[in-house]
């Protein structure tokens, strides 16, 4: 069975100019970018999230919704279960 998730990826530059992104699973779908581009300047603004001394959400650049298809060739678990 084909499944088909999508999930909200927030890219931001850290303190030291370099990419870096939060993916958020489950997230609405088709927020308007203006409540988009607000939240992210409030995680920017809040400054708590670090990693070795560097801030890493300063400055946000794009936000893109992710779709992921999985389709299973075999799965030996699934037909044993489905076997008992």
């Amino acid at each position: 069975m084909t499944t088909t998730t999508k999930s909200l990826r927030l890219n931001f530059k850290n303190a030291k100019d370099e990419s870096t992104s939060i993916t958020l699973a489950n997230a609405l779908e088709n927020l308007p970018a203006d409540k988009v581009k607000d939240a992210m300047q409030k995680i920017a603004g809040s400054n708590v999230f670090k990693k070795d001394g560097t801030v890493l959400y300063v400055t946000p650049v794009s936000a893109n919704y992710i779709e992921r298809t999985v389709t299973p060739v075999f799965n030996d678990e699934a037909e044993a279960k489905d076997a008992e």
